[in-house]
Formats: C-alpha cells, sequence, structure tokens
C-alpha cells in the first residue's frame, strides 16, 4: 500500500508569495540579534519565575526614580519588556508554523522514501526480466553495510 502523508503542490506565484513574506519578516525584523555559542551559554536567562521577579523590580524601580542610579538603564529595560510582549505571540505563531513546516519536510521525505523503497523491492522481483539487474546494484549500494573502521573494532 502506498503510503501518502502530504500532498502538496506549491505554484511558483505561492513560492513568490512566501518569499516576499520572509523578506518582509527579515526586513522588519533585522533588529534581531545572533548569540555566539559562548553567549548562549553563559548568558542570564528570563525563565518564568524569574519573569515575575523582572517585571516587579521593573515596576517598583519606575514608581521609585529616586532609588534608580541614572546608569542603570532602566529606560532601556523598561523598553525591552515592551518589546518582548509585542513580539511573543508572533514568535508563537511562527514556531508553530515552523514545527508544522518541518513535519512537513518528514512527511515529504518519508513519502518518496516509502515509494522508493517500495520500487526498490519490485525492481529487485521483476528487474531480474527486463535486464534492469545492473541499475538495481546501483542502487543497492545504498544498504550496503560498511567495513567497521579498526577504531570501532577496537572499542
Amino acid at each position: 500500500m502506498t503510503q501518502n502523508l502530504v500532498s502538496m503542490n506549491l505554484t511558483s506565484d505561492q513560492l513568490a508569495a512566501v518569499d516576499a513574506a520572509l523578506e518582509a519578516l527579515e526586513s522588519n525584523l533585522a533588529g534581531m540579534v545572533s548569540l555566539s555559542p559562548q553567549q548562549r551559554r553563559t548568558v542570564p536567562r528570563m525563565g518564568d519565575k524569574s519573569e515575575a521577579f523582572c517585571r516587579q523590580a521593573l515596576s517598583l524601580l519606575g514608581q521609585n526614580p529616586q532609588v534608580v542610579n541614572p546608569g542603570l538603564g532602566l529606560p532601556e529595560a523598561e523598553a525591552d519588556l515592551a518589546t518582548l510582549d509585542a513580539l511573543r505571540p508572533r514568535l508563537q505563531r511562527l514556531e508553530r508554523l515552523w514545527a508544522r513546516a518541518s513535519d512537513t519536510e518528514v512527511a515529504l521525505g518519508s513519502d518518496i522514501m516509502s515509494t522508493a523503497l517500495q520500487g526498490y523491492a519490485l525492481l529487485k522481483v521483476s528487474g531480474r526480466n527486463q535486464s534492469l539487474e545492473g541499475l538495481r546494484a546501483s542502487l543497492g549500494s545504498r544498504f550496503a553495510k560498511k567495513p567497521r573502521s579498526t577504531e570501532a573494532q577496537a572499542a
């Protein structure tokens, strides 16, 4: 039985519209940053519990400006919080879209692989009578077991 997890055809107009939407996203979100692996490991993170603390601290600092050192960067932190609040619903939508896109990629590949494996099995059975043995053998190289390396054997 043939597997068909997804059936999707994209027209050139649809692909052009997707490309334009991606360009618009990249343009409008040009202020986003890329952290280095080192920064990702060392930067303090604001989790759910920390977020409540941060919101309350910024609120208290905003209500008591007499205790705030101008070098603290309170206006920047308040602007960052407002941007985070505005960006989060869009990021959630992007995450859902990314998950569906990733699942679709897996499904498309699985459909292709399933058909190719079924076709290969047919070639193994009926290809002998059709002078396709050489072509079938070249496809079979995908399944050839590689000899273990000497390092793997030693371990």
